[in-house]
């Protein structure tokens, strides 16, 4: 989501010293000043402040967030308060990065023998034969340009029909994003471009080029992807939950494979940044459909088994991908952050991680989605403040199941840890009786 960036006033940086904090007063700020975050927060009884005042929860743009954990800020936190992103993000939601993560880890996989990382070779119609990771084949096969470009042709060749796409590494919003299906295509846009597109140049903007999922499933004859909102209050334990309420997003216009359609955006790209430009946008439903009501289209069509399978294999996807960043990230324990998967599904029901959102829209396109979003927003501050509604970065960000609201736990390693720790306890004992 692109936004304009609010300055920090330069006194936030001289503010070493915690904020004292009034007994059961709980001070707020904002860069992105939607009433889904506001209300929430005012129905709480918090109070709004600036950000160079004494706060003690910032929803704050990623840009502002990393200002203040920068060294040259001087700015420390105290343990009340709180702020909604960590300080490199970045490694999950900038694509080249999300990519690099996940290669890494697979490889961290392959070399300690874990069966995660076992791997299948896949024939190809042309005879050739592809080696695929069997558990963690969730990402298309990916490179990054300019510094992967020898390693891209070379696997454009093994399949030159198929097609691909391209993505600035630093923008959203479908910004920049084109399809291409022939090597000179691409030498022909290198050539056009501003910085020169070679391998032995490097350019200031890179691009990340992935094979195009040109078997999409379809409802309606539409492409669509899903948008899944993913909570994550720690890295180091993982500790990350799923909203239950996302939606499919849908493409305007009906998927065309045709060479003369690899150009139109509103037939391949689902951002509704995009296709709310497309003469046949629906402002009503905005071309979305729940998660549970794409849940009934697949046990009506496909069966309650398969659709149980692909929506654990989603779950195992995220779970991976969080592992995957895990070890690189910033843990801080003054911070948690609501990421936005986009996941497209093919018509094998197999699903594919698109990119991950650090800064997921709030801005409600239809009355639903309003609805869905200030959910969201309460359920979050629900699951990272303490039961006592003071944000505390000492707490140990265990929330009550009550407190959970729509999210469901994905994934919580402190409690594994502590449930297996009890598992040979027990096991000792019954050893010794």
């Amino acid at each position: 989501m692109t936004q304009e960036v609010k300055k920090i006033s330069p006194a936030v940086y001289g503010k070493v010293t915690p904020p004292v904090m009034e007994k059961g007063r709980v001070t707020y700020c904002t860069d992105l000043e939607k009433s889904v975050i506001m209300s929430n927060f005012e129905r709480r009884g918090w109070t709004q402040v600036g950000p160079d005042d004494e706060w003690n929860f910032y929803w704050s743009f990623t840009q502002n967030c990393r200002t203040i954990f920068s060294m040259e800020s001087g700015y420390r936190m105290s343990d009340n308060q709180m702020i909604n992103h960590f300080p490199n993000h970045y490694e999950l939601s900038r694509k080249d990065l999300l990519v690099k993560n996940i290669k890494r880890y697979r490889k961290e996989l392959e070399r300690e023998g874990n069966p995660l990382a076992e791997k299948t070779e896949v024939p190809l119609p042309n005879g050739q034969v592809l080696t695929r990771y069997i558990h963690l084949d969730f990402i298309p096969v990916t490179y990054v340009l300019p510094a992967d470009y020898n390693m891209f042709v070379e696997e454009y060749r093994k399949s030159p029909q198929s097609t691909w796409i391209m993505k600035p590494c630093g923008k959203s919003q479908g910004a920049g994003i084109f399809l291409i299906n022939k090597l000179s295509k691409l030498k022909k846009w290198s050539r056009e471009a501003k910085t020169p597109f070679h391998p032995q140049l490097t350019s200031k903007e890179s691009y990340v080029i992935s094979r195009y999922i040109d078997n999409p499933l379809l409802i309606g004859g539409k492409k669509f992807d899903l948008r899944l909102y993913v909570l994550v209050t720690s890295f180091r334990p993982l500790k990350a939950y799923l909203f239950q309420h996302g939606f499919c997003r849908f493409c305007t216009v009906k998927y065309d494979t045709s060479v003369t359609e690899l150009d139109n955006m509103y037939v391949h790209l689902t951002n509704v940044s995009v296709q709310k430009h497309g003469g046949d946008y629906n402002s009503l439903h905005g071309g979305k459909m729940s998660i549970q009501n794409f849940r009934l289209y697949l046990e009506g069509t496909r069966g309650r088994s398969v659709t149980d399978r692909l929506f654990a294999e989603m779950q195992w996807l995220i779970v991976h991908s969080l592992k995957a960043v895990a070890p690189v990230m910033a843990n801080d324990r003054h911070c948690f952050e609501c990421y936005g998967y986009d996941i497209i599904i093919d018509n094998t029901l197999k699903p594919w991680l698109v990119e991950v959102n650090a800064s997921p829209s709030l801005q409600s396109t239809t009355h639903n989605d309003r609805i869905l979003k200030y959910k969201l927003i309460d359920n979050i501050v629900s699951v990272v403040v303490p039961p006592d509604g003071i944000p505390d970065a000492r707490w140990n960000k265990t929330p009550t199941a009550e407190a959970l609201g729509d999210f469901e736990l994905l994934i919580d390693e402190e409690l594994i840890e502590k449930e297996d720790a009890n598992s040979r306890y027990n096991k000792y004992h019954r050893l010794r009786q």
